[in-house]
């Protein structure tokens, strides 16, 4: 793909790319989400992506891109969901007795949040190959064969992942031996 650089004084790529598709990747992700608030928000988080890129695309290529990065962040959400809905549940499941309190639930909400961040902000292979293997349960073979990488691949991402994870601990004062 060709990409034209953002810093291009003459160029406003990005605009012209917002204010011909946003409404069209908005109306998209409503009908894959089934939920305007998720559509905005994603729709938005779809244009800080680009954004923050180096390059924006050929304008032929605009709706492609901007659904990538949508799946992706689709994906994010889908995940860090179901990530909570799960705690949620394992809380729900607790005697009352031993159950942790509201403030506990919201710091464990919220270290949860800042992993899915840190691993959202990793590159798209290195995420994906940490889910498959932690959340999935593949094995390193397994995800080398799904991605067409090789299994010192997977080994480097699980590495690369682990130590995003790690950082975000040891910022919340989570002692990691």
């Amino acid at each position: 793909m060709s990409a034209y650089a953002l810093d291009n004084p003459s160029s406003d790529l990005l605009h012209r790319m917002y204010s011909g598709h946003h409404g069209w990747l908005v109306q998209w992700l409503q009908r894959k989400l089934g939920n305007s608030g998720d559509a905005a928000d994603v729709a938005q988080d779809t244009y800080v992506r680009v954004a923050t890129a180096s390059a924006v695309p050929d304008p032929d290529l605009a709706r492609p891109y901007l659904v990538q990065i949508a799946k992706n962040l689709v994906i994010d959400l889908v995940r860090r969901r179901k990530l909570e809905a799960a705690y949620l549940d394992a809380l729900a499941a607790m005697p009352e007795a031993v159950a942790p309190s509201q403030e506990d639930n919201l710091s464990v909400l919220q270290l949860l949040n800042a992993l899915d961040s840190a691993l959202a902000a990793l590159p798209a292979k290195v995420s994906e190959t940490f889910f498959m293997s932690q959340f999935d349960g593949m094995t390193y073979s397994a995800i080398a064969e799904t991605l067409g990488i090789a299994v010192a691949t997977v080994r480097k991402h699980m590495l690369t992942a682990t130590r995003s994870c790690l950082a975000v601990l040891a910022e919340s004062g989570i002692v990691v031996g």
